[in-house]
């Protein structure tokens, strides 16, 4: 995957605190207008699977790998949004097709380049000190080190929003580069299932997971249906 380079920051609008948090915290370019929206394949791409299939699947992320939810926040309710490797996209129909589950149906849809999601409301979020409306999280991230912060490895979400408004589940981390935390075709299939080449977790076991957990999803909603009769 070639690197790229992030869109220059912006000067501060107080009127935007979401978009400046994420284009002045993280370097994350975002879509103009409102509500904002995160541009996808430049930093990173994103996996979207419904959040009862993705709860199985958070068990192969590294620390600080970011995950939200969008459209529902009780348990099994709404999507869940995985960021990836920049390209992953891309590779995400070949993996599915060498995995032999390139011939079923499955509720897996990938976000790449030219593309974009909704930004969930930064963590913290409060007014607080700092930041027009933003609790900065550095002094956290700075005292943890990266990959320690607030995150939920149970895949709830840390601070409610508006009801089906994006939620982030495992928040990033400001002063952290999000690609090393993200999943990725380098991290081979036969090494561990978190810490791949140079630490970043198997793309490969995270497609595979949310595959097998999306059939069985299918499964049980087909199962639950009434029968017809003629």
């Amino acid at each position: 995957m070639v690197p790229t380079v992030p869109h220059p920051r912006r000067p501060l609008d107080p009127s935007d605190p979401v978009r400046w948090w994420y284009e002045n915290e993280l370097g994350w370019p975002t879509v103009p207008g409102t509500p904002p929206r995160l541009v996808t394949g430049v930093r990173f791409d994103v996996l979207d699977v419904p959040a009862e299939a993705g709860h199985a699947a958070l068990r192969h992320l590294g620390p600080g790998s970011p995950v939200a939810l969008h459209g529902g926040h009780a348990a099994g309710g709404g999507r869940m949004r995985f960021l990836v490797a920049a390209g992953s996209a891309d590779e995400l129909p070949g993996l599915l097709d060498w995995l032999e589950w390139g011939t079923l149906t499955l509720d897996i849809a990938a976000i790449g380049a030219g593309g974009s999601i909704e930004a969930p409301e930064p963590p913290g979020r409060a007014g607080k000190a700092g930041r027009p409306g933003i609790t900065p999280l550095a002094s956290l991230v700075n005292s943890q080190g990266c990959g320690q912060g607030d995150a939920d490895s149970r895949g709830n979400a840390r601070e409610a929003g508006p009801q089906g408004a994006a939620v982030w589940l495992r928040p990033p981390e400001p002063g952290c580069e999000v690609e090393p935390s993200l999943p990725t075709m380098s991290a081979l299939p036969e090494l561990p299932a978190v810490g791949g080449v140079g630490g970043a977790p198997d793309l490969v076991r995270l497609v595979d997971t949310m595959a097998t957990q999306c059939h069985r999803v299918r499964l049980r909603r087909l199962s639950a249906q009434p029968l017809a009769f003629s």
